[in-house]
């Protein structure tokens, strides 16, 4: 691992290791906070089913990885899902696909019961949304009429958008893209390329096209300090075949990152303009932090661990 990316690893695991009790729904207040509660706890699901892959998972993940297990087997967490109409079946099928191995599936199977065959299908779904729908659906193993990536690639984010002419109307600060698209450029090379365990699928001009774009979203958010999706973007260079500290953008993004990292290991927000202010007391702290401090960690890992044959 790289200075830098060991670095970032080590502070970020770190701090997430010792917040583990904000992560669990079960903890004090949890019920006050449905939705981000129930959104963490995934967060953190994914963040350990992707080092779980590594040739050599981090120790620093043990405790989160016995939290997972213990979640995974208790009613609750899937109830949480059903008090939020408007996620219920993209967090249940999500909690299902990230299911630790060798636990108790009972409340896995209810969850996936429960799911109604018209959420599995593409009918009403954009091309994004149908690459992710796929995504978590095969790795849950469950049944769906989503079509082939192959046949979802030209029109998805990352081949179809394009970058704004600078002054456009993308943003008011220039980015080439709004933030919403940003991030489903992000999610798709994520999907696609099952956050970095597979090769995306994209060849010829269409690479060229995603990887332009990605280094020019990238110089933007070092530009803008906007953390998070510049610690996503460095993940979608390492999917779609770069080396990040090989290429200007991407090293800066390490930097910028580096720079934004506090002596605990958080990264205190999504960007600069929404840090949390150190003084803010704990939980409010947390909710600001954990995915930016989450994201930080996942593709530090990633992307210094040698690449699947």
């Amino acid at each position: 691992m790289s200075a830098p990316l060991e670095r970032l690893a080590a502070g970020a695991l770190g701090w997430l290791g010792g917040n583990l009790d904000h992560f669990d729904p079960l903890s004090a207040g949890a019920r006050s906070a449905t939705h981000g509660k129930a959104k963490a706890a995934l967060e953190l699901a994914l963040l350990c089913h992707c080092a779980a892959r590594l040739a050599d998972p981090p120790e620093a993940l043990d405790g989160a990885g016995a939290l997972v297990r213990t979640l995974w087997q208790d009613p609750y967490l899937p109830g949480l899902f059903a008090d939020l109409p408007r996620y219920a079946s993209t967090y249940g099928l999500i909690y299902a696909a990230l299911a630790p191995d060798g636990i108790d599936d009972t409340q896995v199977r209810a969850t996936l019961s429960r799911l109604d065959p018209a959420f599995l299908s593409p009918r009403g779904k954009s091309p994004y949304q149908r690459i992710e729908l796929r995504h978590y659906a095969d790795k849950a193993g469950v049944r769906h009429t989503v079509e082939p990536y192959a046949e979802l690639l030209p029109d998805s984010p990352l081949v179809a958008f394009r970058a704004a002419e600078p002054g456009g109307p993308a943003s008011q600060d220039g980015a080439p893209l709004t933030g919403p698209q940003a991030y489903a450029v992000t999610h798709t090379a994520f999907y696609l390329g099952d956050f970095g365990r597979t090769a995306p699928g994209l060849h010829g001009e269409a690479l060229a096209h995603a990887r332009d774009l990605v280094d020019r979203l990238l110089r933007h958010c070092v530009g803008h300090d906007r953390w998070d999706l510049a610690a996503e973007l460095v993940l979608t260079q390492f999917i779609l075949g770069s080396e990040p500290l090989e290429t200007p953008a991407g090293a800066a993004a390490v930097e910028c990152l580096l720079r934004a990292q506090r002596p605990d290991g958080s990264v205190p927000g999504r960007s600069a303009a929404l840090a949390a202010h150190p003084s803010a007391p704990g939980a409010e702290f947390f909710g600001k932090a954990y995915h930016t401090t989450l994201v930080t960690a996942l593709m530090a890992l990633v992307v210094s661990s040698p690449r699947p044959s």
